[in-house]
């Protein structure tokens, strides 16, 4: 029973169950897509692909996300449950060009 308990401990399922992956791609210091529609009500996996050969700060107020993403390097953000709306985030180092929006619906 003790080893049964410590395994459950030690790997726990459902901690980080996500319904989907979504991606976002810096290129140009620009986010693509600029929108992203995910579903509501939904835990998930945005992955932060930057491509360019810069780094960049995902930030969100919005998603109370700050995330530092180094040149030519990949991020994982899991999001959500997020309620119906538009969440806005940009990139702190490009704020004039790298904007979006995710909308949950």
């Amino acid at each position: 029973m003790k080893k049964v308990l410590i395994i459950a401990l030690l790997f726990p399922l459902n901690v980080f169950a996500v319904d989907a992956d979504y991606k976002l791609v810096i290129r140009d210091h620009r986010f693509e897509p600029a929108e992203l529609t995910i579903p509501a009500n939904k835990k998930l996996l945005l992955l932060i692909e930057n491509q360019d050969a810069t780094a960049e700060e995902f930030d969100s107020h919005a998603l109370n996300r700050e995330k530092m993403i180094s040149a030519h390097g990949t991020i994982k953000l899991y999001i959500g449950p997020l309620s119906p709306g538009s969440y806005p985030f940009s990139g702190e180092f490009h704020e004039d060009t790298a904007k979006g929006t995710l909308i949950a619906r």
